[in-house]
């Protein structure tokens, strides 16, 4: 396993803002919640593994087009969903009002929420607050809006993990912003400790298993290209020869992965799901 040393060489210290605006126009492309959607059992799962409890006051940060804020409203949680996209805020408000459920949505940055201190019981992210480009902020953050005694839950794609790998992958081929964390350090329980071991008096991590699930290789390629933000500005960012090594990359990567034996893809990508209670 990647060690934090491993995956976090040191440069000069990285433009933040910069990088957080061309992440933003990264994520506001395509369109993330035709994949987002996907990923809803790991939100419900989640909020087992946070034993939420009726009336507890919910915040989900960097919420997507909110799988775990819906997961969250339907165990009768006050809900508030955050996220610095409009559209996925949109496809969230479009989703929970199909549902009838009540919750309030606000645009907003996680590494600057606009919440008061100790404002919630429970915070928490799926695969969202893991792309922030200064991770050290955005945990502060996610303690300093959760009370004492509340809990903080988190899933974050591994290092190893085929989503890690996807990553890496991708940044063969299209170098990430110099002197910026690698996201998949989330997904380590080193991390975590680094990031929230002060203020915690529990941290209970454990890793899990997403299956994604396609019609073919090509199925899945074709989505992700289309609608994955990064990978479609990674796509767009190289000549014909380059999209084809990086289509053949991750092919050859998908098949590493596959459990499927009838044509069909059946991925499985480890994550790391996270439970960390507030001193």
């Amino acid at each position: 396993m990647p060690t934090t040393a491993a995956l976090n060489v040191q440069t000069a210290q990285p433009d933040f803002a910069a990088v957080k605006q061309r992440q933003q126009g990264a994520w506001s492309s395509g369109d993330y919640a035709i994949v987002g959607t996907t990923l809803q059992i790991v939100g419900e799962q989640l909020c087992e593994a946070l034993d939420l409890r009726a009336g507890s006051r919910v915040l989900d940060v960097a919420a997507g087009n909110g799988n775990a804020t819906l997961a969250a409203a339907r165990r009768w949680c006050d809900v508030t969903s955050t996220d610095y996209v409009p559209a996925l805020l949109k496809r969230g408000r479009e989703r929970a009002a199909a549902e009838h459920l009540t919750i309030e949505f606000r645009e907003a940055d996680a590494e600057a929420l606009p919440f008061a201190d100790a404002s919630y019981d429970v915070v928490l992210s799926t695969f969202g607050v893991m792309f922030t480009p200064d991770q050290d902020k955005a945990a502060s953050e996610l303690a300093r809006v959760c009370r004492s005694g509340g809990k903080i839950g988190l899933a974050s794609w591994t290092p190893q993990g085929f989503i890690g790998q996807l990553f890496k992958t991708i940044g063969k081929h299209v170098a990430p912003p110099a002197g910026v964390k690698s996201p998949a350090l989330w997904g380590t329980p080193a991390r975590l400790d680094e990031m929230f071991g002060d203020q915690a008096s529990d941290i209970v991590a454990e890793p899990r298993m997403f299956v994604f699930r396609y019609r073919s290789p090509d199925h899945w390629l074709d989505v992700f290209k289309s609608y994955y933000g990064p990978m479609l500005k990674a796509f767009a960012a190289l000549d014909e020869i380059g999209q084809a090594a990086l289509r053949r990359d991750l092919l050859t990567l998908l098949g590493e992965f596959d459990h499927s034996d009838d044509g069909t893809v059946v991925v499985h990508s480890e994550y790391l799901e996270a439970v960390i209670s507030k001193r």
